[in-house]
């Protein structure tokens, strides 16, 4: 049975990935507006990425006999000034969900909670690769500076992302 301190905590966790599964959706909608259909795609992906997070939780919530309580969402920014911007903000805001995990994991530790613990190394490990994913992508619109070419290259890329589930639902 999860302790109400950490029931509470995995609650705004489940709470925050729903938030960030609409901020992406924004995101693929400002990208889509503007003519990036692989930067859309590749935020429509990590839209649905998020709401499998958010899921993942809530079972795990449920499976251990908490209740799952969720809260309105709040508003998210709906326009960005370049690809870039978009990823900034990515990458500033997966450093965010990273110091929320490891928050969980302290408070895991705290409680001796092995079995919440054990849940939470799939998220670390999710988190290093979400940072990186969007520093590279950052990185790679940094080189091109603005050049439309470059962009429209790395657009394309970005549009042969496909989604898969993440392998810890089928656990």
């Amino acid at each position: 049975m999860l302790s109400q301190k950490m029931q509470d905590a995995l609650n705004a966790q489940i709470n925050a990935e729903l938030w960030s599964a609409y901020l992406y959706l924004s995101m693929s909608m400002d990208a889509s507006v503007k003519g990036y259909k692989g930067i859309a795609n590749w935020f429509a992906i990590q839209f649905k990425e998020e709401q499998d997070h958010a899921q993942i939780f809530m079972d795990y919530v449920l499976a251990r006999g908490g209740q799952v309580k969720l809260a309105p969402i709040a508003e998210v920014q709906t326009e960005w000034e370049t690809p870039a911007a978009m990823f900034n903000d990515t990458l500033t805001h997966e450093r965010k969900v990273t110091a929320m995990i490891d928050n969980l994991c302290r408070i895991a530790d705290e409680e001796k909670d092995f079995a919440t613990a054990n849940k939470l190394i799939w998220f670390v490990n999710e988190q290093v690769e979400e940072e990186e994913n969007a520093r590279d992508i950052l990185d790679q619109l940094h080189m091109v500076d603005g050049s439309k070419m470059g962009t429209y290259m790395i657009d394309r890329e970005l549009g042969t992302r496909v989604y898969t589930a993440p392998a810890v639902a089928a656990e």
